[in-house]
């Protein structure tokens, strides 16, 4: 997630998501991984359609509108019969995870489900809009509405999810910061790639360097949103892909694509459990 976390070949998950390699939601609480899983996997289920390179941006927006409205009308009395029926038609072009998405929303604790629901209900809308514009950003403000809608909204609900397990309390900005941050890292790592299918997120007359500060801005902004985290699992959860954040951003102002293998598990090492 998040947060859950860019736009490029790679699908949204292995972009917006690198920390899954090491799969911090298996150190968090029953329950609260339960909820974090079904956010993961909703999630991922309209990232795989937003991403897919088979599947044109006017299918795209059809797609994700209808799941958007599928989960909009879900409630706890609906049947995984039921969720599933509305993208049945689209059975053949759809990633696996995606076709799976009501195994991923029923999953979800009856008390959080809706949260869960109405957040991925509410990106997949966000993210038709955004294939029908084919990603054209042409102004910083398009930039805040675009990480905003895949990333910093990400944060918001995990900011929720602590706050449903034990009350613990967050700034909306910073949370929102932490999102756009690690997207802003995930789109400099793949902006070349971009380029090469047409796309760039780089608002008119930006150049690397100002994408680099809009990256360290709403990385200090995620910062102060661990910062204010009580020690534990979900301290954790949020350490591992801030520190890869700061790392690849660290490594591509020297020039290198990304972080070696060996190089990441040595920051993890030096996360605190």
């Amino acid at each position: 997630m998040t947060v859950v976390i860019t736009k490029g070949k790679l699908t949204s998950s292995q972009r917006r998501r690198r920390w899954e390699d090491v799969n911090p939601i298996n150190g968090l609480p029953d329950g609260l991984q339960e909820a974090v899983t079904s956010a993961y996997l909703c999630m991922r289920a309209i990232d795989e359609v937003e991403d897919h390179p088979n599947i044109d941006n006017k299918l795209k927006k059809e797609i994700l509108t209808v799941m958007s409205c599928s989960l909009q009308a879900t409630t706890s009395n609906t049947t995984k019969q039921e969720l599933t029926a509305n993208i049945e038609s689209y059975k053949d072009v759809l990633p696996e995870v995606s076709y799976h998405l009501a195994d991923w929303a029923l999953l979800a604790p009856p008390s959080i489900a809706g949260r869960i629901w109405d957040a991925t209900a509410s990106m997949a809308d966000r993210m038709a809009y955004w294939s029908q514009r084919n990603w054209q950003i042409d102004t910083k403000a398009e930039l805040d509405q675009y990480t905003f809608s895949v990333a910093g909204a990400v944060g918001l609900l995990l900011s929720d999810l602590w706050g449903w397990h034990d009350n613990t309390q967050t700034n909306r900005e910073q949370a929102i910061g932490f999102g756009r941050g690690l997207q802003a890292v995930n789109i400099l790592r793949n902006h070349q790639e971009d380029k090469l299918r047409g796309v760039s997120f780089f608002p008119d007359n930006w150049e690397l360097e100002e994408m680099f500060d809009y990256a360290r801005y709403n990385l200090n902004l995620a910062d102060c949103y661990t910062k204010s985290l009580p020690k534990g699992s979900v301290l954790n959860f949020c350490q591992i892909p801030l520190t890869l954040a700061h790392a690849t951003l660290q490594v591509m102002k020297l020039g290198k694509p990304k972080l070696t293998r060996n190089q990441v598990m040595d920051l993890l090492a030096k996360i605190p459990s």
